[in-house]
């Protein structure tokens, strides 16, 4: 990641409850099953960083660890034209979104099988029934896995196949990022981590990140 520019995760566990963890920047977040969590900050000092899992996750949790690489802007982007072969998240997601079919019901002009679904996060959603609700990041990955869970209304149920367990989770992330490109930006909720915490890289030594105490007030002599 690029020092000194703001960064937001969007973050999903698969399995069972994880912590996301890097001490030098005096960050966790916790991730639980089933949901996004987000966070966002800014790192100012170029260098690599241990990344851990800090709640006991199984008996692989010790070896669940890896690094946040910060480098100055001209270094990052030197790394991105050698690295970026594979292409952005959305590049990605919409790869996906054709290899596993979607592209064939989900059609722009909304005479698919499915919903378009253009301009459709972080809008409201009509459902059968007549409820209503925001198309949200957990909307979209239910959508994906669950299918009959909430039906879209004037569609029909059992037209989409359950892709729970055909595709991983960085798989869904790849997804939730191409339909999100797909919304007006100006109309999708807040982009993450705006509000989320902001960490700096840690200075020489971590006694010297921490507040200093105020000095005590000084005492006035006693009148005689």
């Amino acid at each position: 990641m690029p020092a000194g520019r703001d960064v937001a995760l969007t973050m999903a566990s698969e399995d069972v409850l994880h912590s996301f963890f890097v001490p030098a920047f005096r960050l966790k977040h916790d991730l639980v099953p089933g949901t996004f969590q987000h966070m966002g900050f800014r790192a100012t000092k170029p260098g690599r960083y241990h990344i851990f899992c800090a709640e006991y996750c199984g008996t692989d949790h010790s070896g669940m660890i890896g690094w946040v690489t910060v480098m100055t802007p001209v270094d990052y982007a030197n790394w991105m034209a050698a690295n970026g072969g594979s292409g952005s998240m959305v590049e990605q997601g919409e790869r996906l979104f054709q290899q596993m079919g979607c592209v064939s019901c989900h059609l722009s002009n909304d005479s698919g099988r499915g919903p378009t679904l253009n301009n459709v996060y972080g809008h409201p959603v009509q459902l059968e029934g007549g409820k209503t609700m925001i198309a949200d990041e957990s909307y979209i990955r239910n959508a994906i896995i669950y299918p009959n869970l909430r039906v879209v209304n004037g569609y029909k149920r059992d037209i989409m196949p359950n892709y729970q367990g055909q595709i991983s989770e960085e798989g869904l992330m790849q997804l939730l990022v191409y339909v999100k490109s797909l919304s007006e930006p100006s109309k999708t909720p807040a982009a993450a981590g705006k509000a989320g915490a902001r960490a700096a890289a840690p200075a020489a030594s971590p006694a010297s990140a921490r507040p200093s105490s105020p000095a005590p007030p000084a005492r006035r002599p006693l009148q005689q």
